[in-house]
C-alpha cells in the first residue's frame, strides 16, 4: 500500500507541475500575442473548463496522497522527510493559488462580457501581469514537490536508479 500512495502522490504531482509549466511555457505566451479582447475571452473560458471534476480530484489528491504517504512513511526517515519537503511545497502551491491566481481568475470573470469590456487592455493588464509572474512561482514550487516525491519514490525501494 505505500509503494501504491507513493506513486500516486508522485504522479499527481507531476501532473500539476506539468499543469503549471504548460501554462508558463505555452498557454500565457500563446495569450500575449492575442489582442487584448480575445486573450481575455480566452483565458475566461480556460478558468471555466479547468473546473472540472478530473482536474478536482488531481489538485486535491495530490495533496491528500502526498499527506498519506508522508504518515505511512513515517518510520523510514530517508522516504519520509522528502515527502514532508513535498507537502510543504505543495503547501506553498496551494496558497498561492488561493491566495493569488483564484482571485485573479474571479476577478477576470466577474468583469463581464470581453465583448462589452470599455478597456480590454487595462483589464488585460491587470490580469495577466500578476497571473503570469505567480504562476511562475507554482510552477518552481510544484515542480520542487514533484521532484521531493519522486527522490522518496527511489528512496522507497521502489525504482533502481
Amino acid at each position: 500500500m505505500r509503494t501504491a500512495v507513493l506513486l500516486l502522490s508522485v504522479v499527481t504531482l507531476g501532473l500539476m507541475a506539468g499543469l503549471f509549466y504548460a501554462f508558463a511555457g505555452s498557454v500565457m505566451p500563446g495569450l500575449r500575442r492575442a489582442e487584448d479582447r480575445a486573450a481575455v475571452d480566452a483565458m475566461r473560458n480556460i478558468n471555466i473548463a479547468i473546473l472540472n471534476p478530473l482536474f478536482g480530484m488531481i489538485f486535491v489528491g495530490a495533496l491528500v496522497s502526498t499527506a498519506v504517504a508522508a504518515v505511512l512513511s513515517i518510520d523510514r526517515p530517508a522516504v519520509a522527510f522528502p515527502l514532508l519537503g513535498a507537502l510543504m511545497l505543495y503547501g506553498v502551491t496551494l496558497a498561492v493559488t488561493f491566495a493569488v491566481n483564484i482571485p485573479l481568475n474571479n476577478r477576470l470573470n466577474d468583469a463581464g462580457d470581453p465583448a462589452d469590456l470599455a478597456d480590454p487592455a487595462a483589464q488585460r493588464a491587470d490580469f495577466f501581469t500578476p497571473w503570469v509572474r505567480w504562476n511562475l512561482v507554482r510552477t518552481i514550487t510544484c515542480a520542487g514537490a514533484f521532484a521531493a516525491a519522486a527522490w522518496a519514490l527511489i528512496e522507497h525501494g521502489a525504482l533502481n536508479v
